[in-house]
């Protein structure tokens, strides 16, 4: 590569014409005896004289130097001005000048009019005469401009001069600009200098640059011309291509930078323009040019078209486009730029970020891709003055169609095709998707193949449910090939090239190449992550727990990114084919999968060897890696083997925390006060030391809480409980006669999970907004003597009973309507069982009731239950019958209707249309509302 400056004068080839007379004319003349030591003296000094010159020259060629700027040397021009009547007589040096100047009047200076050439056009703009195509590009260019109007806002060209910069031409903050023409055959250059040595606003410098061209020598002579010191001419006979250019304006120190093709003919008002606009807060951050593409839509049939598909809507725009009388007249934002390229001197290092997909072509494209990805930066093409030629960036488009541009062969557009797919596939967030925001339930993130396999249950699941979209992404490269991904899904190869949403291939190695860093792998998933979240909105991006710590970060930060709400779920690998459930939930509820916080609370005292069972259960239960805290709950008479056993317990999944009472307090209180929510997303799971849970119980629990409760769809606050058991006796009428839920239900469905207004002792979930309402309720009405209790329910034996806290929830639930939801599955089947151990009930001196232990133990859930549900889901909520407190079928308004008729609540409704109503923060009873 070399930089050729124009010389201010041939001193050279004039010394030495001076010397030859000098020394071949007076030596000839008689001279004094000492001449012959004057003669070697003068060309001694003469020669002291050009070493020094030399010195200073080849030190101003040194790389340490900046070659862009011409170095002055007057200096040396005075020195030499100075000494040369000491070295040549003045005669000789008349007689040289005289016949300098007889040569320079024989022989005219070159000037740029000499040698200038231009192209020929010979022939009128393109337009185009078909009628359909002009129509259907004019209405996408305006729903474009609408979208855009409406989003974020367009400007003409008098309202962005009109706004605020901080460039001003005039006064004493005004940019530098350093301007790249980049050529290679077309005769323009004369045009663009003589262009820009006319702008408004100055510029810093010109770089004109010439790889591998044909016409290196008339370029260089070209600019020779000029004569200006501002002007370089940069060459090198091997090409560096497209990306050439953008690498040296990595050297600038100038402010901004300007990159024109060869045949972009700014108008003189270009450089003030783009400068003022660059300079607003709005557009500081973002690349300006004068032509630019809309990327393809999508088709009908969901795939992408090629960007050149003839007679095609979805193949998008080119702007502005005279074929199809389209101008630009407000600023609109593309989705990259063609031609030329105004930006600030930082935003070029972002080209460089991640390696090409191919240095052939699409450093346009690229650019605007890698500006989107790491900077948050736009792309837009500004407006125009129609009357003001002046302010045009593009002041003769008939010269794109002179000579050779490689974007209309067809090996190149396929690769084009190919690399703006990839863009797309790894976030390149384009005007479609931005006008059209998609909308998936899930996105799986998979860096290995294994992941993928782990993974690809959950995916077919999603993938064959009616309804419902996901689609996989792996991070490509030496991680997890694409290809290799579709055969571990039985997929083809193609699905990872064809232009259809399905898989999507971050080309990760690209960025992070033979790194030992994690930095680029961590920054290329989260940018590639946060745009692709962007343009699909799943409801849950899923991976495996045991994921590379540093790539969880990256999706746990990408995920948050999105405001529409997207949440990070993290599975164990041997729980991926249990939560299957998830892609019968809506998409809607899948956001909130992180939300609920459930606890498990354990009132135990003596019986070790039971919370030893109990203990065991929960150990061995799924958590599909959810936070689960433990508490245990010990009344001040607990022994010593039950201390031992819950201090040496581990619990790996949450913290562990235990309780123990100084004063004996009782079953009532030993429950009540158990636990106690935190927030309304926290939820109590209270069980006694002779329970039993199935593995699968907090997969019911989860799966109830997201299909019932955080649906926004669902509108259930009757709902206070969530059961893990089925009763086999109805429990409040004195005769406590057998019921099977599969029998009574079988014209429903025999194993409907169903509504109860009986709340569950042995193995429920309760809700934080009715136990705040429980509490306050209790203290209200708590009473040693059953029979001093204002609520008495017809024909229910709960009114006799004594130091109960179950009572209590049952009167509330009752008089406001509360239901609790019930599973029921073949023989009762449940998530828990109660073993009827001898405790502060059961088999009590106290109690004369006697239990079959037949009545109340259930077998346990041991396999997946999903498959047992309708049609193997859990109902819709409005499907789910209702039963009252003696399990007769009562609709949820006929529960609230019996609780007001009784009017025994702790405020006094005179109307039977309405029920009590709380505050749901602190539970405290607010008015009479009427229920619906």
């Amino acid at each position: 590569m070399g930089l050729v400056r124009n010389p201010n004068m041939r001193s050279g080839d004039m010394l030495e014409g001076m010397l030859s007379d000098y020394v071949g004319g007076k030596a000839k003349a008689k001279a004094p005896k000492n001449a012959s030591s004057r003669l070697v003296t003068a060309l001694t000094c003469l020669q002291f004289a050009f070493a020094v010159y030399a010195t200073f020259l080849l030190y101003y060629m040194s790389p340490a130097v900046d070659l862009r700027t011409k170095p002055d040397f007057a200096w040396a021009t005075r020195i030499a001005r100075n000494m040369k009547q000491f070295i040549i007589p003045p005669h000789v040096l008349g007689r040289y000048q005289e016949a300098a100047s007889f040569i320079r009047a024989e022989i005219p200076p070159i000037t740029p009019s000499t040698i200038c050439e231009t192209e020929k056009l010979d022939f009128m703009q393109k337009k185009s005469n078909d009628v359909q195509m002009i129509k259907l590009k004019r209405e996408l260019y305006d729903e474009l401009l609408d979208f855009q109007s409406k989003t974020i806002g367009t400007e003409t060209l008098a309202q962005l001069m009109a706004m605020k910069s901080k460039w001003n031409i005039r006064g004493p903050n005004k940019p530098k600009v350093t301007v790249l023409l980049n050529h290679f055959k077309r005769k323009t250059l004369c045009a663009q200098l003589d262009s820009l040595l006319h702008q408004t606003l100055p510029f810093h410098h010109v770089w004109v640059i010439s790889f591998g061209s044909p016409n290196e020598q008339s370029l260089k002579r070209i600019v020779e011309t000029y004569n200006d010191s501002r002007i370089s001419f940069i060459s090198s006979s091997y090409d560096f291509k497209y990306y050439g250019r953008f690498q040296m304006a990595l050297q600038t120190e100038a402010d901004l930078v300007y990159i024109l093709d060869d045949d972009m003919i700014p108008g003189k008002k270009m450089l003030q323009i783009l400068s003022h606009v660059a300079g607003t807060e709005k557009y500081k951050n973002s690349v300006l040019g004068s032509i630019g593409r809309i990327l393809p839509f999508r088709q009908k049939d969901f795939t992408f078209p090629s960007y050149r598909k003839f007679r095609s809507k979805e193949a998008g725009l080119y702007l502005p486009d005279p074929a199809y009388d389209i101008t630009v007249d407000k600023i609109v934002q593309v989705d990259f730029l063609s031609s030329s390229w105004f930006l600030s001197s930082e935003l070029v290092k972002s080209l460089f970020i991640e390696t090409p997909f191919t240095f052939m072509t699409g450093e346009d494209l690229h650019l605007s891709y890698q500006l989107q990805k790491y900077r948050n930066a736009g792309s837009f093409v500004l407006p125009v003055d129609p009357t003001d030629k002046e302010t045009w960036g593009d002041s003769e488009h008939r010269l794109a169609y002179v000579s050779e541009t490689t974007v209309i062969f067809k090996d190149i557009v396929q690769v084009r095709d190919d690399q703006w797919w990839r863009a797309l596939s790894a976030g390149y967030v384009t005007q479609w998707a931005a006008m059209y925001p998609q909308k998936i339930d899930s996105l799986l993130y998979a860096h290995s193949l294994d992941e993928v396999k782990a993974l690809a249950p959950l995916l077919e699941k999603f993938r064959s449910t009616v309804g419902k979209k996901a689609y996989i992404v792996v991070p490509g490269g030496s991680f997890c090939p694409c290809e290799d991904a579709a055969t571990a899904l039985n997929w083809p190869k193609l699905v990872c090239r064809e232009r259809r949403f399905k898989i999507f291939d971050l080309q990760i190695g690209a960025l992070s190449g033979t790194s030992n860093s994690e930095v680029p792998v961590v920054q290329a998933v989260y940018s590639s992550m946060k745009g692709l979240i962007k343009i699909h909105n799943p409801s849950v991006v899923i991976t495996v727990t045991d994921i590379d710590p540093n790539v969880k970060k990256a999706l746990k930060m990408a995920t948050e990114t999105n405001v529409n709400g997207t949440a990070l779920v993290l599975l164990p690998r041997p729980s991926v084919s249990k939560v299957l459930w998830m892609a019968d939930l809506r998409s809607t509820a899948l956001p909130n999968w992180n939300r609920m916080r459930v606890s498990v609370n354990i009132i135990t005292q003596n019986r070790a060897s039971s919370l030893t069972r109990l203990l065991k259960s929960l150990s061995d239960a799924y958590y599909i890696g959810d936070e689960i805290p433990i508490s245990f709950n010990m009344d001040s008479k607990v022994d010593e083997a039950t201390i031992k056993l819950v201090e040496s317990f581990e619990w790996p999944h949450g913290p562990k925390t235990l309780r123990r009472r100084i004063i004996q307090g009782g079953l009532i209180r030993a429950v009540s006060e158990s636990w106690y929510p935190t927030s309304d997303d926290d939820y109590g799971l209270l069980l006694e030391d002779d329970i039993e849970v199935s593995p699968y119980y907090y997969l019911w629990i989860k799966y109830a809480l997201l299909a019932y409760h955080y649906d926004p769809q669902i509108s259930l606050p009757e709902l206070s409980s969530i059961s893990l058991y089925t009763p086999r006796i109805v429990e409040v009428v004195k005769e406590r006669p057998k019921w099977n839920p599969t029998d009574f239900f079988k014209r429903i469905h025999p194993n409907t999970p169903y509504l109860h207004q009986l709340p569950c002792s042995w193995g429920a979930v309760f809700f934080p907004k009715h136990w705040r309402e429980f509490y306050v309720y209790m203290n209200m009405r708590f009473t040693e003597d059953a029979k001093s209790n204002p609520v008495q329910i017809p024909k229910s034996r709960t009114n006799g009973w004594q130091a109960s806290w179950k009572k209590f929830l049952i009167d509330m639930m009752y008089l406001r309507g509360y239901v609790s939801l019930y599973p029921n599955f073949p023989n009762q089947a449940s998530f828990s069982t109660n073993h009827m151990e001898p405790g502060a009930h059961i088999s009590a001196k106290n109690n004369v009731v006697r239990h079959d232990k037949a009545d109340f133990e259930v077998p346990l859930l041991k396999e997946d239950f999903r498959s047992l549900l309708p049609n193997g889901k859990m109902p819709p909520a409005s499907k789910l019958p209702s039963l009252n407190l003696f399990n007769q079928p009562v609709s949820l308004k006929g529960l609230k209707a019996a609780g007001a008729k009784l009017a025994q609540d702790v405020l006094r409704c005179d109307n039977a249309t309405e029920i009590v109503t709380v505050n749901h923060i602190t539970g405290l009873p607010q008015q009479c509302s009427k229920f619906q």
